[in-house]
């Protein structure tokens, strides 16, 4: 005989199985921007000559796959 509204609780029930959800996809997307972003700038100083180390190419390709995955698997399963 609880005076909670059946709505509420249902959302309040499924916040405490997936805390801070909307937090983690606002840094999800925020750092796959970043990504592509760093990607994009080390694409243009390679094409205007600049040689770029094979390192910081593979580090940005691998933020480029990670942060959009993550993105992916964190979506709603309903």
């Amino acid at each position: 005989m609880s005076k909670i509204d059946p709505e509420l609780k249902k959302k309040l029930l499924k916040e405490t199985q997936t805390p801070f959800k909307g937090l983690r996809r606002i840094l999800w997307i925020a750092f796959t921007g970043s990504a592509f972003l760093g990607l994009m700038i080390m694409i243009s100083k390679f094409a205007s000559g600049n040689e770029i180390q094979q390192n910081n190419l593979l580090i940005q390709l691998g933020a480029c796959l990670v942060f959009p995955s993550l993105l992916f698997f964190d979506r709603n399963k309903d």
